[in-house]
C-alpha cells in the first residue's frame, strides 16, 4: 500500500507543491517576485551555471530559485505537473504557443538546415515555417496526409539537402482537417537521415488532442509541443505554451528562453495550475459531447461530409493510426456544408448557443471558418491542395449538455439556403 502509483488526475492537486513552505496555503500562492534571495555566494554562482548551461546539473542537484524570467515557483510546479501527463523528463512553458513554437525551431534549426513538416499546420505554424524560416537560411520542405513515408523520403532525397536534415515536425491531427500523421513511422524516418554526429530530431504539435488522447513522446518523438491556451488552459482566459522532452533537449530549450525572456508570469502559470486541477473531468466531457454531436452531423442533408476521428472507416490507414496512437476520438470537428462561403457564413450566423470565435479546447464550444480566418494566411493554392475550402466549419465542442448543442447546430443549418449554381465553390 505504501508504493501506490497515483494517476495524474489525482496528482495535478498537490504534485511539487509543499504547503509547510508556503504558511500551509493548501494552493500554491502567486510567487509575484521579480529575484529570489541566495543563501550564499557560492549558491548564487551554482545556480547560474546550471541556468546559462555552462555546466549539467549534478545527479541530486536542483536549480534553485534566481530570477523570474529563469524561473519561479509558479512556473517550476507548472512545469512538474504537465511532465506527469506525457511521462516527459522535463517541461518547459511560454507565454503562447507561438513561443513555444518558434523557440523550438529556432533553438534547433540553423541556416542551411532543412526542415520537413506535414500539412496542414496551425496558420501561425505555417507562416513561421514558409515566411520566416527561409528569411534566415532555413529550407523547408512540406508534405501531405496522402504522401507515405516512402514518397516523404524520395522528397528529401530529391531536395540534395538530405545530409542536412534537422527536423521533423508534425501536427496530428492537423488542424483544421483532422487528418493524422504516423509518429512511429516518421520517427522511423528521421532515424534513417540521423549519423553518430547528427541527430534528426522529430517534434510533434498535440494541441488537439492535449495531453490525454494522445501521447507523441511514448511513440518516439523527441519533442511535444502544445498551445496551452487550448485543453490545458480550457477556460478561454491565458494564453500560454508549453513544450516537453527528454532532459538534453529540454536543456537546449530553456536556455534559449532565457534568453529570449518568453516564459509566462506567475500569474498565468497559478491559472494554468487551477485548470490543471479538472484537466481530465473537462477533456473527457468534450470528447463525450464531441461524439454524440459528430453522428448527428454526419447524417445531415445539408452536411457534405463531417471529419471526426470517431467517423474513420475500419479498414482504412487513418483509422489503423488512430487506433494506434490515439486513446480518444477528441472534440475538435471539421464539417464541410452543401454549398460554400455563403452557405457557411449562414450556419456561423445563425448559432445561438455556439460562439463565432477562433481558438479551441475550451469550456465553451466554438465555430470558425478555417478558410477566411485562422488558414487566410496560408497559400491558397496550398489550401485548396489541403481540401481547406469555402465550405468548411471547424468546431471546438465544450462541456455543454450535448442535446444542446445540437439543437444549436440544428436550428443554425435550416437557416442554410442552398441553389444549384452555389454547389461548387473554392
Amino acid at each position: 500500500m505504501e508504493n501506490h502509483k497515483f494517476s495524474p488526475e489525482s496528482l495535478m492537486m498537490s504534485h511539487g507543491y509543499k504547503p509547510e513552505l508556503s504558511e500551509g496555503a493548501i494552493k500554491c500562492p502567486i510567487f509575484q517576485t521579480s529575484t529570489f534571495v541566495f543563501k550564499t555566494a557560492e549558491e548564487g554562482k551554482a545556480f547560474f551555471e546550471i541556468a546559462y548551461g555552462i555546466r549539467d546539473k549534478d545527479p541530486k542537484e536542483e536549480l534553485g530559485l534566481i530570477y523570474s524570467r529563469i524561473n519561479n515557483p509558479n512556473l517550476e510546479i507548472l512545469e512538474n505537473r504537465l511532465c506527469l501527463w506525457d511521462k516527459a523528463d522535463d517541461c518547459a512553458v511560454f507565454e503562447s504557443g507561438m513561443s513555444a513554437i518558434s523557440t523550438v525551431l529556432l533553438e534547433f534549426l540553423k541556416p542551411g538546415d532543412l526542415l520537413v513538416y506535414s500539412n496542414p499546420v496551425y496558420g501561425g505554424t505555417d507562416h513561421f515555417i514558409n515566411h520566416f524560416l527561409p528569411s534566415i537560411g532555413v529550407e523547408v520542405l512540406g508534405f501531405h496526409p496522402d504522401e507515405s513515408v516512402e514518397d516523404v523520403k524520395e522528397m528529401i532525397e530529391g531536395t540534395g539537402k538530405a545530409a542536412n536534415l534537422a527536423m521533423i515536425y508534425m501536427e496530428t491531427p492537423a488542424n483544421p482537417t483532422n487528418n493524422l500523421i504516423d509518429i512511429e513511422a516518421f520517427v522511423d524516418l528521421a532515424k534513417q537521415f540521423s549519423t553518430s554526429e547528427r541527430k534528426v530530431l522529430t517534434a510533434v504539435d498535440n494541441t488537439y488532442m492535449g495531453p490525454l488522447w494522445q501521447h507523441p513522446l511514448e511513440h518516439g518523438a523527441d519533442l511535444v509541443l502544445y498551445s496551452a491556451t487550448k485543453y490545458i488552459g480550457g477556460h478561454s482566459d491565458l494564453i500560454a505554451g508549453a513544450v516537453l522532452g527528454n532532459q538534453e533537449v529540454m536543456g537546449r530549450v530553456k536556455v534559449l528562453r532565457t534568453f529570449l525572456g518568453n516564459m509566462i508570469s506567475p500569474n498565468t502559470a497559478w491559472l494554468l495550475l487551477r485548470s490543471l486541477e479538472t484537466l481530465k473531468i473537462r477533456m473527457d466531457k468534450q470528447t463525450q459531447g464531441a461524439q454524440v454531436v459528430a453522428a448527428y452531423l454526419q447524417n445531415h442533408p445539408k452536411i457534405e461530409s463531417v471529419n471526426y476521428l470517431g467517423l474513420l472507416k475500419e479498414g482504412t490507414e487513418q483509422y489503423r493510426i488512430y487506433k494506434k496512437q490515439c486513446t480518444s476520438p477528441g472534440a475538435m470537428i471539421t464539417l464541410n456544408v452543401k454549398g460554400g462561403e455563403k452557405q457557411a457564413f449562414q450556419l456561423l450566423n445563425s448559432l445561438k448557443l455556439i460562439k463565432l470565435a477562433v481558438s479551441l479546447g475550451g469550456t465553451e464550444s466554438l465555430a470558425q471558418h478555417p478558410n477566411r480566418m485562422t488558414h487566410v494566411g496560408v497559400d491558397i493554392e496550398e489550401r485548396k491542395r489541403m481540401n481547406i475550402t469555402d465550405k468548411m466549419v471547424r468546431l471546438s465542442i465544450g462541456v455543454e449538455d450535448a442535446k444542446d448543442i445540437i439543437w444549436d447546430l440544428s436550428q443554425a443549418l435550416d437557416k442554410i439556403t442552398i441553389e444549384e449554381k452555389e454547389l461548387i465553390s473554392f
